[in-house]
């Protein structure tokens, strides 16, 4: 029996990037001893998903970042959310902070992998520590970046980031055997890095590094009880899966602007909101805003409702992006930060959905993008192979098979 620790950051998306929790529920079905590591707010997910659970007081994950300045112009507050990005995962205090913690379980529980979300520095350093190979699941290995390939603002950025895992390096007396080269440095595994996505998903962007392993996704089981406000949908029209993720959920405008181009297409808008709180009077503003007929929702298991539905609009996240795929959905994407503007890219170039700007949909663009989608029978082919290609590469069964291999 091999013994498997993860860690990730204490934020639901952190879960998923297409199937690390259930890459966790996978190798437990397999009978081997899993434990996940994070912060305490995503204990009841994982202790829902029958994994067993221990709370860090630190990940190294700094969240929320600070709110961005007032009267910054378009130009400086672009630079400025390139610097924040880089202080989300890599504030030099948080992760040093974070790594003794994380260090003192990996100990107690004796892994023999250790497999981590792509961003959680602490992770990069605590394995060399303890001398356990490191996975990463949920994103590729890349190859160098060339200081040709970055914008200024990167570039300086990339000096930065350098500097700072160097200085953490000698903190912990590593040699940084989990971090990648290049101007730009990301967490990279020497040995496996597992996305939940596919070669023909990325085709067009650079080779990967060889530690790639594509594994796709399946849909899952749904488990619990089916929600009764599903079983009470009308069956003679189409449902429209909406959401931001669990992040960006204070963009009431987009959820009211879908809604709208759901309803106007005679499909029933299904709101979901994520976890993230929303003052009462947000609250009423929004369901004021919506049109009738709309559900709206906290938080859905998608497993029972994607089935439901005949369209996604959404933001681009990766857990999101990749179960609209494996549930064969057609999706509109409107990125809002980060690699979601990559997601959205890959969508329109898969032909399995749109990809439009904030002033796509300011335009009026959503009702006549759900129009086509849903009447368009060349997106719904496409959108049968891409989930049937990702099928048949195994999921989060073959992630866990993977994980063992490193044993």
């Amino acid at each position: 029996m091999a013994k498997l620790l993860f860690v990730s950051a204490p934020l639901p998306g952190h879960l998923d990037w297409g199937g690390f929790l259930a890459t966790a529920q996978a190798a437990q079905e397999m009978g081997h001893s899993v434990c996940w590591v994070s912060g305490e707010r995503i204990r009841g997910m994982v202790e829902a998903a029958g994994v067993d659970f221990r709370a860090v007081p630190h990940t190294g994950w700094r969240w929320p970042p600070p709110p961005m300045p007032e009267g910054v112009s378009p130009g400086e507050a672009a630079m400025l959310r390139f610097g924040r990005a880089l202080d989300t995962w890599l504030d030099e205090e948080l992760v040093r902070q974070a790594v003794p913690p994380l260090v003192e379980a990996a100990r107690e529980f004796g892994p023999d992998v250790i497999a981590s979300d792509p961003f959680l520095a602490s992770a990069a350093i605590a394995a060399e520590v303890v001398g356990v190979p490191l996975a990463i699941c949920g994103w590729p290995a890349m190859p160098p970046r060339e200081p040709h390939s970055l914008l200024p603002v990167q570039a300086g950025l990339g000096q930065d980031a350098l500097a700072r895992i160097e200085r953490l390096n000698g903190d912990f007396g590593v040699q940084g055997a989990n971090w990648g080269g290049g101007a730009a440095p990301t967490m990279q595994s020497p040995q496996l890095h597992v996305s939940y996505f596919s070669w023909h998903w990325h085709q067009g962007e650079p080779a990967f590094l060889p530690q790639t392993a594509f594994v796709g996704g399946r849909v899952r089981s749904a488990t619990g009880s089916r929600p009764e406000w599903l079983a009470d949908l009308p069956l003679d029209a189409p449902a429209i899966f909406i959401t931001l993720g669990s992040v960006f959920t204070g963009d009431l405008g987009f959820f009211a602007q879908a809604a709208h181009a759901a309803a106007v297409n005679g499909a029933i808008p299904l709101v979901v909101l994520g976890g993230n709180p929303i003052t009462d009077e947000d609250m009423a503003a929004l369901k004021r805003a919506l049109p009738g007929g709309t559900r709206l929702l906290r938080w859905v298991d998608y497993d029972h409702v994607l089935p439901r539905c005949s369209l996604i609009i959404h933001h681009g996240g990766m857990g999101t992006t990749h179960a609209a795929i494996v549930h064969g959905l057609p999706q509109i994407v409107v990125p809002h930060a980060a690699d979601q503007r990559g997601q959205a890219q890959r969508v329109a170039r898969a032909k399995v959905g749109l990809n439009l700007s904030v002033r796509d949909v300011r335009n009026g663009q959503l009702p006549v993008g759900v129009k086509a989608l849903l009447a368009d029978e060349r997106v719904a082919r496409y959108v049968t192979d891409l989930r049937d290609d990702f099928a048949a590469l195994g999921g989060p069964a073959r992630a866990a098979e993977l994980l063992l291999e490193l044993v």
